[in-house]
């Protein structure tokens, strides 16, 4: 910071504490002040949206690489039982491809259209959270000259320049934090109003995507499907899947082996 800038920021800091403590009045904007809650507002939920969108890819991406984990272990699990159907194999090649051709396939997609658009929104952010700062820097400057003559007319100086000085350096504040209030005024609500057409696209592109996957998901599961048992099916469908699990339980306990360790 150069030595001018650390006089005004510490000018401007004399200022908000007199401002607080009533020494100054201070200038109200209710138009600022609802516009830029509406743009707070923006930003909270633009910036949530990011990061929910890239959480999104990173769950897909963790989800089929821990069904990618599964299926290897099922397969593994069922060993040399399994070769007579082929289907712990089966359901094993099933979520590597989805793995590996779906998700892999969309990952581009929808950084492309999901992820950078949103991200690019959010970058603007930044230059508009300068531009209020400066605004409001240009208030306490303008407000503190306000003072500065309201000061010199109910007591007016020795030296009779000072006043016109001090006006002249008022309406010079004035102007100067008018022309950027008035432009934020006015392009906070233009920016808010394009949030709707910008983000329609990138929520087309999701729909589209997540209805990519979730179909390719369910082709490939369906598939595997098949080479289940059929009557494992149909006890599931009838509710008596439970009953055939139970037995299967039974016989295990009635294994001499499963109480050695109470003996």
């Amino acid at each position: 910071m150069s030595w001018s800038g650390f006089k005004k920021a510490v000018n401007r800091a004399g200022t908000t504490v007199m401002m607080k403590t009533g020494q100054i009045e201070q200038t109200i904007d209710r138009d600022f002040e609802l516009e830029e809650r509406r743009f707070r507002t923006l930003e909270s939920a633009a910036s949530k949206l990011q990061k929910e969108a890239k959480g999104y890819l990173d769950s897909l991406r963790a989800m089929t690489a821990s069904q990618t984990r599964i299926a290897e272990t099922i397969d593994a699990f069922y060993g040399e039982a399994g070769t007579n159907d082929g289907v712990s194999k089966f359901y094993r090649s099933a979520v590597e491809d989805l793995d590996a051709d779906t998700v892999k396939a969309l990952d581009g997609p929808y950084r492309a259209t999901v992820l950078e658009p949103i991200s690019r929104f959010c970058s603007y952010f930044p230059d508009i959270n300068d531009a209020i700062k400066k605004r409001n820097h240009k208030l306490l400057d303008y407000d503190a000259m306000r003072a500065k003559e309201r000061k010199l007319i109910d007591k007016p100086a020795e030296d009779t320049q000072k006043l016109p000085k001090a006006q002249q350096d008022l309406k010079m504040a004035k102007d100067i934090y008018e022309e950027i209030n008035s432009q934020i005024i006015k392009e906070l609500p233009q920016l808010i109003d394009l949030r709707v057409p910008y983000l329609d696209p990138s929520f087309e592109a999701l729909v589209k995507i997540q209805l990519r996957f979730c179909s390719e998901a369910y082709t490939r599961m369906a598939q595997v499907q098949q080479y289940l048992d059929p009557s494992t099916r149909e006890e599931y469908a009838g509710g008596y899947l439970d009953t055939r699990v139970e037995q299967v339980l039974q016989g295990m306990r009635d294994l001499s082996i499963t109480g050695l360790s109470s003996a």
